[in-house]
């Protein structure tokens, strides 16, 4: 539990407080008779559509009341089963989910501290104002409870009326199963479309480095994607925006980016590249200042790369993956990072004082050639098989690799992405350079092997010179 650490359990198994401790055994014969009455009437009622998806991890939860600073909303919606939201002492008290968008609601899932609700409702709502009972019982027991309801709204609450124990209301984990509107994205198609290409075959003369650097500030943070739920705007998890200054949900295309200004050092460069936002407790824990994004290519032969067209979109990695999945996806490098702990595919417990939380992840680079994005966001890119492009993907583009610092370290226990666990990171892309900049950044860098700054000078090889000059505007 995220509140104590000391060796007691409570009757799930978990470490207990010692406030737990005392009021453990008085629990007991309450819990018992409790779960006699409930079976004859609630009892784990099990999927009521065994394929709907978890549709709450991640979303904005609120509370009526909080216990301490240790048992805050969110904690019951994190997807970690140590955590947990608790109350005040008192009746009535409500948890809620802001799920984004109004979803079908076919479960609900309660998995509850020792302080359980007796009698409570699960209750959705359009506005969080009028709501609607789907589900209501007063011989609550505690423990999981697998709730088959059926209904439909954006927000959902269980509302609690009646404590079963003299304590509050605590919840590990609240969990929604339904299904939210599909995104309303779908194919776009490049303008010209790219087509009569192979992959390069040819190995050119090795050049250790072929990349450059597109150093981008924080912008702004909001429960935006405009490339997964473009026109949308809420209806995602927590996003920290770079780059262009005026991304949310409604930007859905790269004239409505041209409106925007830039924090990458390149005024050329007004891209929006964004990524889940990242908490420590109720804290958010944003990077300082510029990151760097390289532009680099993990093709075999670097002079064939192209720029990236205006318009293109893509999204790497997914919030909903599993930690062997974000470890297996082909784009992850050495995971979490800080001091000497590497490879660590969700958060690790601690760093060191002072050090950051260091995370790079690589993007497809391969190019369909037919299309700026489709419906799931992924299918026109893929990563080079053994160097090469494959023949469905057959032209090569800049590799984009985020390295994002945060600056947090000692204890992370209560470390979380607003999509979920470390392993949920990912990150979207939104092309919008200056087609000249950026042909020539990718010229004179990536396919000339330079490991260029943010100016696309190679300091190694000064004798080549520099792309942009000392405003980063492009020498002509």
């Amino acid at each position: 539990m995220k509140t104590g650490s000391l060796h007691a359990r409570d009757l799930t198994g978990r470490v207990s407080h010692p406030r737990q401790r005392r009021r453990l055994w008085r629990l007991v014969v309450l819990s018992a008779g409790a779960l006699v009455a409930s079976m004859l009437t609630v009892g784990p009622a099990g999927p009521a559509n065994a394929s709907d998806p978890l549709i709450s991890l991640g979303k904005a939860a609120s509370a009526s009341s909080v216990e301490n600073g240790g048992t805050p909303a969110y904690a019951a919606n994190d997807g970690n089963s140590t955590t947990r939201w608790a109350s005040a002492f008192s009746d009535p008290q409500w948890l809620q989910i802001d799920l984004g968008a109004t979803a079908t609601i076919s479960q609900v899932t309660l998995q509850w501290e020792v302080a359980y609700g007796k009698s409570f409702q699960i209750q959705t709502s359009a506005d969080a104002v009028t709501w609607t009972t789907i589900y209501n019982t007063t011989t609550g027991a505690g423990g999981t409870q697998n709730l088959a309801v059926s209904g439909s709204g954006r927000y959902v609450r269980m509302y609690g009326t009646q404590r079963g124990t003299g304590y509050g209301y605590s919840l590990y984990e609240f969990s929604i199963y339904g299904v939210l509107p599909p995104p309303t994205g779908g194919y776009i198609l490049a303008n010209p479309q790219v087509t009569g290409q192979t992959p390069s075959q040819y190995t050119p003369p090795n050049a250790y480095f072929h990349e450059f650097q597109a150093d981008c500030a924080v912008t702004h943070e909001l429960p935006d994607d405009p490339i997964v739920f473009p026109n949308q705007p809420g209806a995602s998890h927590e996003h920290t925006f770079m780059g262009n200054t005026v991304t949310t949900g409604n930007t859905t295309t790269a004239a409505s980016l041209d409106a925007g200004g830039t924090t990458c050092l390149a005024p050329g460069d007004k891209s929006g590249y964004w990524m889940p936002t990242m908490y420590n407790g109720t804290q958010m824990i944003l990077p300082t200042g510029p990151q760097v994004i390289y532009y680099k290519t993990n093709t075999i032969d670097y002079t064939s790369v192209q720029p990236f067209p205006v318009g293109l979109r893509f999204l790497v990695g997914s919030p909903t993956q599993s930690e062997s999945q974000f470890q297996d996806l082909p784009g992850t490098v050495e995971g979490w990072e800080c001091g000497d702990s590497y490879y660590n595919w969700d958060f690790p417990t601690s760093c060191p004082a002072g050090t950051q939380l260091n995370i790079r992840l690589q993007a497809p680079s391969c190019w369909n050639g037919l299309y700026l994005d489709t419906p799931d966001h992924k299918s026109h890119m893929a990563y080079p098989v053994n160097g090469r492009c494959p023949t469905d993907h057959p032209i090569a583009l800049p590799m984009i690799e985020f390295k994002m610092a945060f600056p947090v370290s000692g204890d992370l226990s209560q470390l979380r992405l607003s999509s979920g666990r470390g392993y949920s990171f990912h990150f979207d892309f939104f092309n919008d350079w200056d087609p000249a900049t950026q042909a020539a950044m990718v010229t004179h860098c990536v396919d000339g092997g330079l490991q260029c700054d943010a100016h696309g000078y190679d300091q190694n090889q000064p004798a080549k010179g520099a792309v942009l000059d000392s405003n980063y505007e492009l020498i002509h």
